[in-house]
């Protein structure tokens, strides 16, 4: 008799749970359905501010008085501030004219697009930043520290071996989350520094560096003990990256990047995927960040490695430095890097933050 009551209550729980899931798709699928209808109205309610200005002459006054009379008529409802109907108005103005963004904008929250069309005046590079809130569910204020800190530039130019060491299905959230070039301005070192002072200080301002490098890593220590065959290895700093479900063994060098370097590092991913990795986490992923590379010179030492590494550079000073922007990809390069960030999409996965 238990045996058969311990079956029911089992078939329940399991009943109960389907019922959960069924109900949380279907909310987020209205939420979905809501932002949509939500974007709709905007640009529409854009788009006829600025056909009223064309058509009658009108000109500023129209949005506060629109906005006084639409809080008057709607009250408690949020969403039109005067500030917010010439965000309106600015949306439809920036995306007419582009078929691809209007339908694309429609997937992603509000804040969000006034973040990306505010901050961002290249097409590519607003569509860079949607598609990736629609991939990875960024929240706003993960896509605004992406925005500041150039991840369009950075993802573009980075270099790693990740296209043939990573699986599809990890391998463009892998290239996002290597940089080429890193901020350490919060450091506040003189030029002239030691790789030792360069950790210490990264671990003593943790939270900076870790928002630095990107929202989804944990730091797990530094000087990171390794033992192989009786003999130690020190990594400096090892992270892990959540969405990846991969240690992250960062090297620091002061100097020059140099081919050996990437030996060094395919070694410590090797032990670490042998010694340290549990059985449902992918493999480890080393970042050598260096001083100073040579594109060149990288490439090679990349080239024959079998673990995912990447190189990048550090700043001491925010900005990306003049002589890079020469070594972005053409813009059809960049499209077709951009058509390919989709194509894996789970839209089951995305942040319920996303729609806002």
């Amino acid at each position: 008799m238990k045996k058969e009551l311990s079956r029911i209550d089992q078939d329940f729980t399991t009943f109960v749970k389907e019922i959960k899931s069924k109900i949380i798709s279907s909310q987020y699928e209205a939420l979905k359905a809501v932002n949509k209808e939500l974007i709709n109205l905007y640009w529409d309610i854009g788009k006829n501010i600025v056909e009223k200005q064309e058509q009658f002459g009108w000109g500023k006054s129209i949005v506060k008085n629109l906005s006084d009379e639409l809080q008057k008529e709607f009250v408690g409802i949020k969403g039109f501030s005067m500030q917010n109907l010439w965000n309106m108005r600015q949306f439809y103005l920036e995306y007419r004219d582009n078929e691809k963004l209007q339908t694309l904008s429609r997937e992603i929250g509000w804040s969000h697009n006034v973040a990306i069309f505010h901050k961002c005046k290249d097409p590519l590079e607003r569509e860079f930043y949607i598609k990736m809130v629609i991939k990875f569910g960024w929240t706003y204020r993960v896509l605004d520290n992406h925005i500041d800190n150039k991840s369009y530039e950075k993802y573009l130019l980075n270099q790693t071996n990740f296209d043939n060491t990573i699986t599809e299905k990890y391998k463009h959230q892998a290239k996002l989350a290597v940089k080429d070039e890193y901020n350490f301005d919060f450091l506040e070192l003189n030029d002239e520094h030691s790789e030792r002072e360069l950790e210490i200080g990264l671990v003593n301002k943790i939270r900076e560096f870790l928002t630095q490098m990107g929202s989804d890593f944990a730091f797990l220590g530094n000087q990171y003990k390794l033992e192989v065959d009786g003999e130690e290895y020190f990594i400096d700093i090892l992270l892990y990256h959540r969405r990846l479900k991969s240690l992250i063994a960062i090297e620091l060098k002061i100097g020059k990047f140099k081919p050996e370097y990437a030996g060094k590092m395919n070694f410590y991913l090797s032990a670490l995927n042998d010694t340290i990795k549990l059985p449902d986490e992918n493999p480890s992923i080393g970042i050598i960040i260096c001083k100073e590379k040579a594109r060149t010179i990288v490439e090679y030492a990349l080239k024959e490695s079998n673990q995912p590494i990447g190189v990048a550079t550090y700043k001491l000073t925010e900005s990306l430095p003049s002589d890079l922007k020469g070594l972005l990809p053409t813009p059809s390069e960049i499209s077709q890097r951009l058509e390919s960030l989709l194509e894996t999409t789970d839209n089951s996965t995305l942040d319920k933050e996303t729609i806002n």
